[in-house]
């Protein structure tokens, strides 16, 4: 199915005479009994609430009876209540037109862009998709939030990780990848690299797909396929424009990993993304594209691996003492760390319980935070690459030489209260 896609851009202003809510159970009540003067009018508060909620997307989706809007908050869509077929026919055509996508156009998919302007506020980017379903078009709004641009110490890193980082960022080459799956805050991370680096001194060029966030200083560039400018064809063309810093949005193919990793042993400084579980998976993952191991092993300096886990919301949290099989769970769960780490974990240990209020709709969390797992390509590890390592075989050098992993973070985070053990389970499976 050909998906269209329009660069031009429209405006949304926020009138600051919209009506204010607290939580999604005010969205809903305000819904039902407000009647909105028009669509433009409809659309300013879907969207004021939308940034009051800290919302990452809003899905509006055709039933037989009506639409259904769902806000995604902290990675967990909830239910924003129901528009008649009518008022979101009106609301469609609003959003397509500040799109800029083609209002006729209903039986393929389209993308679009446009900014919300708000009085004080930074121009607040959505990123707008729209797909054919059973019952009419189905709108996603990504909105692309300039105050969820984090620096390097907004990340939530332990101490001795972000020294880590802060240390592996000081290299002027070689190849960094941050890796996890869709919404994990990969992108999050990269920024927070790139701002750390950033240098009136060197140029830093990225390709990306699509650009989520304008950064200043810094050249931003994004594929467009259908004139053959793809991941590969555009970093070929970004090494020959004298970068220090190169970002590629994500390597998908083997022409790319192979350009990449070659900037890398060239004297460029190199960011990327990979989808993998966890930070051993990225080395075979590059071979499968088909990158030869001698310059991954070469080549690549820092593998991250991360989630986002929710954390409990401060105003209804409250601290318990764990179970005997929370404890048990806990403590073999993080093993010699407790002593490498000086962390406390024994009979006064409290962890973090929710029951959900108004301030964190009725969820029991409010925000999240990212659990990472950290490899350093060292001269024994490299050597060890080499010799093309299981998954699993490189887990354990890696932990062996001292790499924290990511459930192992988030069990700090536990005992910290900042989440919890059953958050943590549902992101890592374990």
């Amino acid at each position: 199915m050909e998906r269209i896609t329009r660069k031009i851009t429209g405006e949304v202003v926020l009138s600051e005479n919209l009506p204010k809510v607290e939580n999604i159970g005010d969205f809903k009540k305000l819904l039902l009994k407000e009647t909105f003067q028009d669509a433009s009018t409809l659309l300013g508060f879907l969207l004021n609430s939308a940034i009051l909620f800290d919302t990452s997307d809003v899905h509006l989706e055709p039933l037989e009876q009506g639409t259904n809007i769902r806000f995604r908050l902290d990675g967990v869509l909830q239910d924003g209540g129901t528009l008649p077929r009518e008022v979101f026919s009106l609301l469609l055509s609003r959003i397509k037109l500040a799109s800029g996508i083609r209002l006729n156009v209903e039986d393929r998919p389209q993308d679009g862009r446009f900014s919300i302007l708000a009085k004080d506020e930074a121009p607040i980017e959505v990123r707008t998709s729209t797909l054919p379903s059973q019952y009419g078009e189905s709108l996603v709004l990504r909105i692309l939030n300039p105050k969820n641009l984090l620096s390097l110490k907004d990340l939530g890193l332990r101490k001795d990780l972000l020294s880590l980082f802060e240390k592996e960022l000081q290299k002027p080459n070689g190849m960094i990848t941050v890796t996890g799956p869709t919404g994990s805050g990969k992108t999050t991370t990269l920024y927070a690299f790139l701002k750390e680096v950033a240098s009136e001194e060197e140029k830093t060029i990225t390709i990306e797909d699509p650009i989520e966030y304008h950064l200043e200083g810094i050249s931003q560039t994004q594929v467009n396929p259908a004139k053959g400018y793809d991941f590969a064809s555009g970093l070929r063309a970004i090494v020959r424009q004298d970068p220090d810093v190169i970002l590629v949005g994500e390597i998908r193919d083997g022409e790319t990993a192979e350009i990449a990793l070659q900037a890398a042993l060239t004297g460029h400084l190199v960011f990327s993304t990979l989808h993998t579980n966890d930070a051993a998976g990225t080395v075979p993952r590059l071979v499968a594209l088909g990158a030869k191991i001698s310059p991954i092993a070469s080549a690549l300096t820092l593998i991250v691996a991360q989630r986002l886990v929710r954390k409990v919301c401060k105003k209804c949290a409250f601290r318990v003492k764990p179970t005997a099989e929370e404890f048990k769970k806990i403590e073999q769960g993080l093993g010699v760390l407790k002593t490498r780490l000086k962390l406390t974990v024994g009979a006064l240990l409290k962890i973090s319980k929710t029951k959900g209020c108004n301030d964190c709709n009725s969820t029991g969390f409010k925000g999240r935070v990212g659990i990472f797992e950290a490899l350093v390509v060292s001269d024994d590890t490299e050597e060890f690459i080499l010799r093309s390592p299981s998954v699993s075989a490189l887990k354990e050098f890696a932990i062996k030489k001292g790499m924290t992993t990511m459930y192992q973070d988030g069990l700090i985070k536990v005992t910290e209260g900042i989440t919890t053990l059953e958050e943590l389970a549902r992101v890592t499976s374990e």
